[in-house]
């Protein structure tokens, strides 16, 4: 990013960019709580993980705040515009993927209440994946590294094909004992909240893209079997 005459515009641009990477961190250590709170069957931090959802709310208004206040007195143009108005987007994005891992985390809630099951272990793979995912576009976003940004955004179809071949092991895995449907139900809904994680992570990816470069990534996303189900509004 080009410096300004007007160092406060420097600082301002900078400060953007440290509190959506801030949101980036809390995102990443929500999801691995999370992730952690379902393998050790541990309610506690899957209800802290649940309370920490709002401190990222917070910071997406804060984002929201802070680039209403740039475009009216800054009046940016081109790189510095596409830097704005991507610090407001994947702000948003990030909010999003908070919601999912508290959604996870909730469900875990359930789950710790019920026998438990061998699926479990499918579902904790597809985070770990999606946990990496993240990691790496927040990295790209805050190096700026577009190499980084587009192995995340290949990496969609992976993500896809793994959360697909996983529904349809617990579907199974329901029909061979009609016991563990509602434990099976949680997974899937958690498994859909992972997937569409990796969703947006791919998102960004390509905010990030256009934040740099001005254009989009060339081609269409790489997207494996898709199967449907209701997807779980962030709350």
């Amino acid at each position: 990013m080009s410096e300004h005459t007007v160092k406060s515009y420097d600082e301002e641009l900078t400060h953007l960019t440290n509190i959506v990477a801030r949101m980036g961190g809390m995102a990443e250590a929500q999801l691995s709580a999370a992730l952690m709170a379902l393998g050790r069957r541990d309610s506690d931090l899957a209800a802290r993980v649940v309370a920490g959802d709002a401190r990222i709310d917070e910071l997406e208004q804060e984002v929201q705040h802070f680039t209403v206040r740039m475009l009216a007195l800054r009046q940016p143009m081109a790189g510095d515009l596409r830097a704005i108005v991507a610090a407001l987007k994947i702000s948003s994005e990030l909010e999003r993927i908070g919601d999912y891992a508290a959604n996870v985390a909730k469900r875990s809630l359930v789950l710790n209440q019920l026998p438990p099951v061998r699926p479990v272990s499918g579902v904790i793979n597809l985070a770990k994946l999606v946990q990496d995912i993240l990691r790496d576009v927040v990295d790209a976003y805050v190096e700026r590294d577009l190499d980084k940004a587009i192995r995340v955004w290949n990496r969609d179809e992976e993500v896809d094909d793994i959360y697909t071949g996983l529904f349809r092991e617990l579907l199974t895995y329901m029909m061979e004992d009609p016991r563990t449907i509602t434990a099976g139900s949680h997974l899937m809904f958690m498994a859909k909240n992972i997937e569409r994680i990796g969703d947006h992570a791919t998102n960004i990816a390509e905010v990030l893209h256009f934040q740099v470069k001005g254009t989009p990534i060339a081609g269409e996303r790489p997207k494996g079997q898709s199967i449907a189900i209701e997807d779980e509004a962030g709350e």
